[in-house]
């Protein structure tokens, strides 16, 4: 199952690269918050960048319906029992959009930190999303999420006051399992801190061919 999860990725890897897209998957537990600063980049950058989404979840358009009001062109993915998305779901979402050349894809994965760690959706980038509610042991209770990962952001910085939550040792645990990993700490809610992830984007994506 993986080694066919893999073709299909490098399939999709190599559409991305011809069309010229930025692919990104955002991973996450679920409520960090992945919906909630889809909604906020989308809307920030919609001038700048032209968004496709693909929305994974088990059941309901709930969260397809959000993106769509932002006027970005989605696909909902419903996993049913599923626990993740695989290449080949978001192959046929390719086909059902399909998206433009110089344009940002962004791949809501299901909420879940293991499953979505062990398979390839041909995404450039992994952006794994933890919230200060969850707790900030969370690095060393999923390693391979975090270790799969280029960037970690870290949400909710709003309830930091509220919560049991010591930013030194998330970053230092999530360092533990990836060195190379890249923080932006912010609130998407409050739209607090979101600068600083939305100028990687803007780089990353005026890095892409033309």
């Amino acid at each position: 199952m993986l080694d066919k999860n893999d073709r299909d990725a490098a399939h999709n890897r190599q559409h991305f690269e011809q069309r010229h897209m930025l692919a990104i998957n955002l991973v996450s537990s679920p409520g960090s918050g992945k919906t909630t600063l889809l909604e906020k980049t989308i809307k920030a950058l919609r001038d700048e960048v032209t968004f496709y989404v693909v929305e994974g979840d088990q059941q309901t358009m709930q969260d397809a319906n959000r993106i769509e009001a932002t006027g970005a062109p989605v696909v909902q993915i419903n996993t049913g029992k599923g626990c993740h998305l695989d290449a080949s779901m978001v192959h046929r979402a390719l086909h059902a959009m399909p998206p433009a050349e110089h344009s940002i894809l962004m791949i809501e994965n299901v909420g879940n930190l293991v499953c979505p760690a062990l398979f390839d959706l041909g995404e450039k980038y992994r952006v794994v999303v933890m919230s200060v509610t969850e707790g900030d042991d969370k690095p060393l209770k999923y390693p391979n999420m975090f270790e799969s990962a280029d960037v970690c952001i870290i949400n909710k910085m709003d309830l930091l006051p509220y919560v049991d939550f010591n930013m030194e040792k998330a970053k230092e645990y999530a360092l533990r399992v990836n060195h190379k990993l890249v923080f932006y700490e912010l609130s998407a809610t409050k739209g607090e801190g979101m600068e600083g992830w939305l100028n990687w984007l803007r780089q990353e994506h005026m890095a892409l061919p033309v």
